[in-house]
């Protein structure tokens, strides 16, 4: 590099020690944020295929009778040409079990293998906490399959003991680790003695193989496969199959609601971040025509020009990328975590083209930004560069000030808020910044009252925080009676409600579903109104979305259900959110019920509390009075991945809104530099720090308040196209109370969002020419 052009270079990088720095901490935010961003994308794109890979999923598991097939007939099918891997077989055993303790919380029936080790060439079994089982007694619990909804409940933790209720001498396990199988190849797995010591003579003998097949892309190639190992065994010996495909669509419908939050996030990021570092750069050059005129008037060339204003933009854009890819991945690792626990895979990560092509995608949007407007100084003669680095094309922004000026306003408020029309592109850009951040926020504040209403209507935790269980042992009429008279005696209850749960067959459907009953009135139980209403006497009966689309019934029809061997007509007037079992349920009032059964017992008491009443309290005063022998819940938010969800929208609403404040904040730098003989004299005629500080504010206030005023609007348009698109992905519509969450006050509080970003953007640089002496700021012109 020609000494000339090195001393160039140095010396625009150390006399302007705050567009250094300035460059370097966008680009270093900005690359962060695209890394996130981008990875969030991909990583949307199908993890489950990612997650089956590592993990060496199982194509299909095959559940044996082990009466009807030898060792030797098994090892045949590991030889089959279709068949590539195999592991097993492993005995298996069905229980049902609670978690140990005073009121033990049930678990549903759970498929317990016994196995030696976690890896294996099929299904390698990934530990998320604990160790394997290696002693009898000890167990590990599959995390996916506690509940349908894949939520581990809090009690369930290594050190936590399970009680097999299904055989007669209730033996405990020890849980030892909690586990991840991407097959869910059993619910829990125990070692290979444990299996035979919970096994009875009355279970059948079952064991389960696992296999990986050379052809198995589609339904009909693992059809054929399973065809090939059926034939392979004596007749009656695979006694069911379940296909990795299953396991995939019901992993891809609890993604794909989840997916397009993640990429309009992670767009939004990634275009805030280009414009951001395009608006920097291309003002940071502009911002030096001045020096420009005097270096071509000492004998720079154009080409020198734009090499050595390229170089003072990508010297600090480089160190800020490299540094900004590190952040991103460490930023990232947190927030993929919790994506992957939403996904209900094991890890996600950032790809490694990613971390490299984000700062080389960077660096080259730098250069662009830098090289047009040098090459344009570079053409300009030294008289035009140095007089356009003084001020703005002539013409601009006069306009705006005289207009303002006939305002009833304090002088420096008009002349700040004159200021953007004097550089319209710029203005352009940092307006875009700021309603892209404020759209995001305003999207972000509709999406968490969304799901935090969806995390409450399926887990009911507000509505009716407490369960009452009756005692399995005692006479129901006496239970009952000892319930509501202790709920009557205790402080704070609002509303109770008996349930009875049963299960019940419906023309159309092959398997039993189930159905509550409830003796009472249940109407403030709280389930979300999606159409119709509130079943209001016997024979009437309100259903999720899913018994609808199964059926191919609609509310105002009438389906026949089979209870206790009666056949029962009710007519749907009510279709309600609910997910739980698939939407395959049904609520209806007592009389409906008690008709086939006239011994009909409830099962729990639903209790509803007075506002500002603690549930863990409530819980413990009414357990107290109840006595040991029943069992008091507090219901928690079971929606894992709702919950974790709402983290990530906080974490990448808080991430953008930084991005566009660091953009404000390097526009205010530009121009305060651009405009540092003008501030000199407003300071040298006696304009006070304080008037000084609020022209500066006035600056980006008026952008921030047109950029909220058009960003409001555009997020609430985001979120109700987004919201039914994540609802219909899922299965099932939303009542029209969980997507109608913007209120008056509130909207013209989120408009207000765009000023805050300006403002806080704007403070930092306002503050320091505030204090500056005006000897310091007309010497730094």
């Amino acid at each position: 590099m020609p000494a000339p052009l090195f001393q160039a270079l140095r010396g625009g990088l150390t006399r302007r020690p705050v567009q250094t720095i300035g460059i370097s901490l966008v680009l270093l935010v900005s690359t962060a944020a695209s890394v996130l961003g981008l990875a969030l994308v991909i990583d949307s794109n199908g993890p489950f295929d990612h997650a089956f890979a590592a993990q060496h999923g199982a194509d299909v598991v095959a559940t044996i009778d082990s009466s009807k097939a030898t060792s030797a007939e098994l090892a045949v099918t590991r030889r089959l040409s279709e068949v590539t891997a195999t592991a097993g077989p492993f005995a298996q055993v069905t229980l049902r079990s609670v978690v140990a303790g005073p009121g033990g919380q049930p678990l549903r029936p759970m498929v317990l293998a016994g196995r030696a080790s976690p890896g294996g060439r099929v299904d390698d079994v990934t530990l998320r906490s604990g160790h394997w089982a290696n002693r009898p007694g000890e167990v590990v619990l599959n995390s996916n399959d506690l509940y349908p909804s894949g939520d581990v409940p809090s009690s369930v933790v290594p050190g936590a003991q399970i009680w097999m209720i299904s055989l007669p001498q209730k033996p405990t396990l020890t849980v030892v680790g909690i586990a991840t199988s991407v097959s869910d190849s059993a619910d829990g797995w125990v070692t290979p003695r444990e299996i035979t010591a919970l096994s009875t003579s009355r279970t059948p003998p079952r064991e389960r193989v696992l296999y990986r097949f050379r052809n198995a892309a589609t339904a009909s190639a693992v059809g054929s496969d399973i065809a090939a190992v059926t034939a392979a065994l004596p007749a009656g010996a695979l006694t069911a199959t379940q296909s990795y495909l299953t396991i995939k669509a019901q992993e891809a419908s609890g993604i794909a609601p989840i997916a397009p939050f993640l990429v309009a996030f992670g767009v939004i990021g990634l275009v805030m971040s280009a414009l951001i570092v395009v608006n920097i750069v291309s003002g940071a050059v502009v911002s030096g025509y001045h020096r420009i005129g005097i270096l071509k008037s000492i004998g720079f060339t154009p080409g020198q020009v734009v090499a050595a204003y390229t170089a003072q933009a990508l010297l600090p854009a480089l160190a800020g990328c490299l540094v900004g890819v590190l952040a991103g991945n460490l930023l990232a690792a947190e927030l993929l975590s919790r994506t992957a626990k939403v996904y209900g895979v094991q890890t996600l990560g950032v790809p490694t083209w990613v971390d490299a092509g984000v700062p080389a995608a960077m660096c080259l949007l730098v250069a662009i930004a830098a090289v047009l407007p040098a090459a344009r100084a570079g053409r300009l003669s030294a008289v035009q560069a140095i007089a356009t680095g003084r001020a703005p094309r002539e013409g601009h922004g006069y306009a705006a000030h005289r207009l303002l000026g006939l305002l009833p306003l304090p002088r420096p408020v008009t002349i700040g808020l004159a200021a953007p029309f004097a550089r319209p592109a710029r203005t352009a850009v940092t307006l875009a910044a700021i309603l892209l951040g404020t759209a995001a926020v305003t999207f972000a504040v509709g999406l968490s009252t969304t799901l935090s209403r969806i995390v409450y209507g399926l887990s009911l935790a507000k509505t009716e925080p407490i369960q009452v269980a009756l005692p399995p042992a005692s006479p129901a009429n006496a239970a009952e009676q000892a319930i509501t008279k202790a709920l009557r005696a205790q402080p704070g209850t609002l509303h109770y409600v008996a349930e009875a749960d049963q299960q019940v067959k419906v023309v159309g459907l092959a398997q039993q579903i189930p159905v509550t009953a409830f003796r009472g009135d249940a109407r403030w139980i709280g389930y979300g109104m999606i159409k119709g209403r509130w079943y209001s006497g016997a024979d009437q009966a309100d259903v999720p979305s899913g018994f609808l689309t199964e059926t191919g019934e609609a509310v105002g029809d009438k389906v026949t259900i089979t209870f206790d061997g009666t056949r029962i007509a009710v007519r749907i007037v009510g279709e309600v959110f609910d997910t739980n079992n698939s939407g395959l349920a049904v609520f209806t009032d007592w009389p409906t019920l008690a008709r086939a059964d006239p011994g009909l017992t409830p099962d729990t008491y639903d209790v509803g509390l007075s506002p500002g009443i603690s549930a863990v309290a409530y819980s413990r005063q009414l357990g107290a009075r109840l006595g040991p022998t029943y069992s008091v819940g507090v219901k928690g938010l079971r929606q894992v991945g709702l919950l974790i969800l709402l983290g990530l929208i906080s974490i990448l609403t808080l991430l953008l809104a930084i991005v566009a404040g660091l953009g404000v904040l390097n526009t205010v730098l530009l121009q305060i530099r651009e405009r540092a003989h003008d501030l000199g004299v407003f300071k040298a005629i006696g304009m006070t720090p304080g008037q000084t500080i609020v022209m500066v504010v006035c600056w980006v206030a008026g952008i921030g308040l047109v950029a909220g005023a058009i960003a409001v609007p555009a997020g609430m348009a985001l979120h109700r196209y987004l919201v039914p698109v994540m609802a219909t992905a899922a299965g099932t519509p939303l009542p029209s109370s969980f997507v109608s969450v913007y209120h008056g006050w509130e909207s013209a509080a989120l408009v207000l969002a765009g000023v805050v970003i300006a403002v806080a953007g704007a403070l930092a640089p306002a503050g320091w020419i505030a204090r500056t002496r005006t000897a310091s700021v007309l010497r730094a012109e």
